[in-house]
Parts: structure tokens; C-alpha cells; sequence
């Protein structure tokens, strides 16, 4: 597929210490000018501020640096098995279980339902492509941020403050969170109500913050054991699903059977029927799918502490991905075989909840069951604020965060990364109102999600008629990158073409209102 560039300007086998990295690059080029980077004192016995090495606007560092790779200063302990299970259990988590039932019902039928999650995995596939030429070719911890910063340097300082402002108001984590909340409330024995679903949402939160701020190694054993939980659970909801469509039987709960709507499957015309085939509902439909793929590129913001990163990604990240994508079909299959269409279309986030009742009965189906669910999404959780703490740590050693928050003191965490994703997700939790807000922040997140994927492949191409000296472990094929484009330019206008020739609301709002404040966010 790739084949590196001849005489690479850079060695990486070449062990030089953060200080000769430093004078080499100590005046570097862009634009036709030469600049020459400052030195600063930091305040080597201040323990909060230790191993960080920042860049503000009066000392900013060469982004030259980012084509060495380096050691985290909590050191590598990050395995290529622990980044696989990274990758995984980012992507298996809130998503597969929540979003069948808001995709069939934006997308209208069963078959245009499992077309846009086959789209969503080619797509995602395409966005992998793309992300494995910036990882290989820059292997630092922080992924899109270090990518967009080497790439766009004019104006300056635009891309961080970017970056800085998404990772404080991103959704995504709060997504799983007001996931586990409904599971989690579902099946305890007490009240469903709003206050209980915020309440454990929040808990959880707090649980895993505190986790990865205090207790780093023993964060990554909990992660890497709940990964394969969630592993081992879809395979098992596959597998179920196929030996009660075969017998085409399920348990009403109290030791009598039902026969489920499976010997009644319809045929190919009826698969289709209903189908939204409008380029904006079929958006919608993809913005959701999208979610549940979320996550592929989770090992790149963890690079420093990888050994051999380049190698890593090419190996582990389409590994995740096949399996990733092997697990989602099957999943969706039994869904769709299992529950009625119109049930799956009404059952919104509960999907999995509707699915194990109906084969399980309500007391092992309705109750035990999803609190299953509720661990998997909290380890999705859990991977996530791994991930996301250490962007925020690199963001704020370059002074677009507090410094407080670049801290890894006092347990050698990430603990200033970690209180920047928990604040403004307990609010967002909190005060939003839960009344389809699960599906408004889906679309808003895979809009924002756009954005940042079309600047990414335009500046490859860029990148590589501006540089083509640097150094690429693996390189994309052209036509792929421009493919990426083209998907992204039709997903980012669809919210402004009138639903139907004419405008209409959606979820009681202006129909492209996500997408406003995808851009805002």
C-alpha cells in the first residue's frame, strides 16, 4: 500500500536527548521565512509543572519537533495489546447499543438502515487511511491537534485555540455517560426518573476521573478487562440471536415461551419500504452511524506512551477496525431480525434493552442485562477520558489551558486533562434537558466530526506538494483522500437543503439547527 520516501531527512532510530532535539531545531522555516525559537525558564523545582514542555505566545516551540518521537513523562506503558483494546472499547461502547433504533428510525427501512452502517464503516475506513500517514509521519501524542498545528501555522495560533475550545465543549463523552445512565437506572429496581439517569451518569464520571488521575496503571487493567467484557457480550448478543431465529422462540420471563416475528421476515421489496431516501435524513442516519465508529483514531492521541509507534498504528488500527466493523453487522442483524421494525423505531437508545427482553423475558432481559450494558458503556467511558486527558495536558502546556492543568502532580496522572473533560461534561449532563437530547448531541457531534475530517485530508494533500521530504512510514493512496473530501463536502452542506424541497422541524427544532451548533461547538 505504502513504501517510505527515499532518503528521509529524519533518522528515528537516532536516540538524542530532548535537548539536542531542541538545538537542531532551533530555527526552522515556514512560509519563505526563517524564525528562530526562544528558550524559557519553566521552573524545573515547581512539582506541578514538571516534564511539561510548553509553548505560549512568547515562546513558541518549533512544531518541527513533531516528527520525533517521545517518550510520555509518565513513561510507555501503553502496549500494542492495551492499544487495541484502547481502540476497541472506544468504539464498542455507547454507540452499537444506543443508536439501531434513532438510525432505523431517521433511516426508515431495514435495508436502508444496514446500507448506512456499511457506508459508515467504509467511510470510517477511508478516515483511517488518512490518519495513518499523519500518525506515522508525526508519532507524538495529541492526534488531530498535532496534525492540524504542523499542517495550518497561519494565522498563528488559530488551529490550537481551535482545538482548545473543541476539547472543552466536545459531546461526545457525555453521550456515553447519559447512555450508562439509562441502562444503569433501568435496570435497578427504583424509579426511571431524570434526576436518577443525570445522577448515576455524573457518578460514573466521577469514578472514572478519579481512576485516571490517581491510579494510572490499575486504570489500564480496568479498561483492558472491560474491553474484552464488551467484546465478549457482542459476540454472545450475535450469537443468541442466531440460535433463537433458528428455533424462532424467546422466554415471556415467567417459564413460558413466545414465538418471536422472525419466521415472518420480509421479503426484498418490503425491506425497503418506508425508506428516507432525502440526502438530508440519509445525513442524519450517517451522523449517528458515525458515532458508533467513533473512536478509531483513540491510539493516536496516546503515542508517547507507545513503544514503535508507526508500527503499532499500521498493525493494530485496521485490526480494530475489521473487528470492529465483523462485531457491528452481526449486531445490527440480530436487531433487526429479532425486533419489529416499528418496536425498533420507538425503543430510541433502549434498543439493546428491547432485544434482550424479548429474548430473555423482562426479568433477565429488562434488569440484569442492561446493568451489563451500563459496564461496557462505562468502560467506553473510561478509554475516552484516558485518551482525551492527554490532549488536554499537551493543549495546556502550549498555554491555551491554565498551566495548572498540564500537571501531572501528585500521582504521575493526567490529572489537570482529566478535571478539564469531567467540569464541562457534568454540566452538559446536568443541565440539558433529557428529552431526545441523546440523538440532538449525536448529529451535533458527527457535524463538528466533519469539519475537522476535511480540514485533515486537505492538508495531507497539502502537506505533501509543500514537504515532500518528510518522512512517511505510509502513505495514502491519493484517490482515497480526495474521496474523504468529497464525502465530507456532501455531509457538511445536507443540513441546509430543505427537507423535501421545503423546510421542516427536527426534534422540534429548524432542521439544520445541529449543524449551526456543530460549527459553534
Amino acid at each position: 500500500m505504502s513504501t517510505p520516501d527515499a532518503s528521509p531527512p529524519y533518522d528515528y532510530d537516532d536516540q538524542s536527548s530532548p535537548t539536542d532535539i531542541k538545538a537542531a531545531s532551533k530555527h526552522h522555516t515556514q512560509d519563505g521565512e526563517t524564525y528562530e525559537d526562544e528558550d524559557v525558564e519553566i521552573g524545573d523545582n515547581d512539582p506541578l509543572l514538571q516534564g511539561a514542555n510548553f509553548t505560549t505566545a512568547s515562546n513558541p516551540r518549533s512544531v518541527e519537533n513533531d516528527v520525533f518521537t517521545e517518550e510520555a513523562i509518565y513513561g510507555q506503558n501503553v502496549t500494542w495489546t492495551s492499544a487495541y483494546i484502547l481502540i476497541i472499547s472506544r468504539m464498542i461502547g455507547a454507540g452499537i447499543f444506543a443508536t439501531p433504533g434513532v438510525v432505523v428510525q431517521s433511516a426508515g427501512s431495514i435495508g436502508l438502515s444496514m446500507c448506512v452502517w456499511i457506508l459508515g464503516a467504509l467511510v470510517t475506513a477511508i478516515g483511517v487511511v488518512v490518519n495513518l500517514e499523519y500518525g506515522c509521519m508525526l508519532p507524538r501524542s495529541g492526534g488531530d491537534k498535532i496534525y492540524l498545528e504542523y499542517t495550518y501555522r497561519r494565522p498563528r495560533f488559530l488551529i490550537s485555540t481551535i482545538i482548545a475550545a473543541s476539547a472543552v465543549l466536545q459531546a461526545s463523552t457525555a453521550n456515553a455517560c447519559i447512555v450508562f445512565g439509562e441502562y444503569f437506572v433501568y435496570g435497578l429496581p427504583i424509579q426511571p426518573t431524570a434526576f436518577a439517569r443525570k445522577s448515576s451518569a455524573i457518578g460514573m464520571l466521577l469514578a472514572v476521573a478519579v481512576m485516571h488521575s490517581f491510579f494510572l496503571k490499575s486504570g489500564i487493567f480496568v479498561q483492558n478487562i472491560l474491553g474484552w467484557v464488551k467484546i465478549s457480550m457482542m459476540l454472545t448478543m450475535a450469537l443468541t440471536a442466531i440460535v433463537v431465529i433458528v428455533f424462532g422462540s424467546g422466554s415471556q420471563g415467567d417459564g413460558t415461551s413466545q414465538t418471536l416475528h422472525t419466521d415472518k421476515q420480509p421479503g426484498w421489496d418490503a425491506i425497503w419500504e418506508g425508506s428516507n431516501w432525502g440526502w438530508e435524513m440519509m445525513s442524519l442516519a450517517f451522523f449517528k452511524v458515525n458515532y458508533a465508529y467513533s473512536g478509531i483514531d483513540n491510539a493516536n492521541n496516546v503515542l508517547n506512551e507507545v513503544k514503535d509507534p508507526a508500527r503499532m498504528l499500521k498493525r493494530v488500527v485496521p485490526l480494530s477496525l475489521i473487528t470492529v466493523c465483523v462485531l457491528y453487522m452481526l449486531v445490527n442483524a440480530a436487531f433487526l431480525l429479532v425486533i419489529p421494525l416499528d418496536e425498533l423505531k420507538r425503543s430510541g437508545e433502549m434498543a439493546a434493552v428491547l432485544f434482550f427482553t424479548r429474548l430473555f423475558g423482562k426479568e433477565i432481559g429488562g434488569h440484569i442485562l442492561p446493568l451489563f450494558i451500563a459496564v461496557s458503556v462505562a468502560g467506553s467511558v473510561a478509554v475516552g477520558v484516558f485518551s482525551l486527558s492527554r490532549l488536554n495536558q499537551e493543549i495546556a502546556r502550549q498555554g491555551f489551558l491554565p498551566l495548572l492543568f498540564a500537571s501531572s502532580h501528585p500521582r504521575n496522572a493526567p490529572l489537570g486533562g482529566v478535571i478539564v473533560i469531567f467540569v464541562p461534561t457534568a454540566l452538559l449532563i446536568f443541565f440539558l434537558p433529557s428529552t431526545d437530547i441523546f440523538s440532538f448531541l449525536l448529529a451535533v457531534d458527527g457535524y463538528s466530526s466533519q469539519l475537522f475530517a476535511i480540514a485533515l485530508a486537505c492538508g495531507l494533500l497539502w502537506l505533501r506538494r509543500i514537504r515532500p521530504e518528510l518522512h512517511r512510514p505510509f502513505k495514502a493512496w491519493r484517490s482515497v483522500v480526495v474521496v474523504r473530501i468529497l464525502i465530507c463536502i456532501a455531509l457538511i452542506v445536507a443540513p441546509f437543503i430543505p427537507f423535501q424541497g421545503k423546510s421542516k422541524k427536527y426534534l422540534g427544532l429548524w432542521h439544520g439547527t445541529y449543524a449551526l451548533v456543530g460549527i459553534a461547538m
